[in-house]
């Protein structure tokens, strides 16, 4: 598979807590560059992003992140001011402690108004595999099937481990046709991303691939930073 194939599956994220408006301009030159699928920065700066890249280049945010425990009126406020301000792309965490009672009605409830705040953009659902057993991530292949959401997606990154090619390889075998997968956190290398993506990832949430990709053009190796 060839890099640019790869690069154009990439949300090219930056979501650390420290991050300044001059790395976020940084990520969307990168985006820009190397023409990933989007940018996947914080909210707040979504709309200086937007203006920034115009319509070169996609902006993803996320809402309810990292944990999901806002109530969904906050989250569809979250998303609804995203998709104002310029977001193509919204990436929401479920509320996982609803997953863990059975309350599946109300994630997808919940999972379907935010989908409707979004106002047609595309909407990623987070369900955060690290934190649920098989079972449980099979349920939510559903769960997010019926809910109106293009896109199942596996981590934060900001939780106790990211994407596993299991996984990805649970989803593929239990989303309806229309929900595509996305795996995040972790993808440290041009060989785990193109398994994902044989797998069956049509994104791929990092930040490492540019990496690689601007090392690769300087002659070099990428250093192992521990990045998304």
């Amino acid at each position: 598979m060839e890099l640019s194939e790869i690069l154009a599956k990439c949300d090219h994220t930056l979501l650390g807590q420290t991050a300044t408006w001059e790395d976020i301009r940084q990520v969307c030159d990168d985006g820009m560059k190397y023409h990933t699928a989007s940018v996947c920065i914080p909210a707040c700066y979504v709309k200086q992003a937007k203006e920034y890249v115009g319509d070169k280049l996609p902006i993803c945010t996320v809402i309810g992140f990292p944990n999901g425990y806002d109530t969904t009126a906050a989250k569809c406020f979250m998303a609804a001011d995203a998709v104002d301000n310029g977001a193509d792309e919204v990436d929401m965490v479920i509320n996982i402690g609803w997953v863990k009672e059975g309350n599946y009605d109300a994630v997808r409830e919940e999972i379907s108004a935010v989908k409707a705040a979004c106002k047609g953009k595309l909407l990623k659902v987070i369900i955060e595999t690290c934190l649920l057993t098989d079972e449980e991530k099979i349920a939510m292949c559903k769960v997010v099937s019926d809910s109106g959401a293009e896109y199942i997606k596996t981590s934060t990154g900001f939780s106790t481990a990211g994407a596993t090619f299991h996984d990805v390889e649970l989803f593929a075998g239990h989303v309806a046709p229309h929900v595509k997968i996305k795996a995040a956190g972790g993808i440290s290398s041009l060989e785990d991303a193109e398994k994902f993506i044989q797998l069956g990832a049509s994104r791929l949430g990092t930040s490492r691939i540019v990496k690689l990709a601007k090392a690769l053009e300087a002659g070099k190796t990428a250093p192992n930073d521990g990045s998304y």
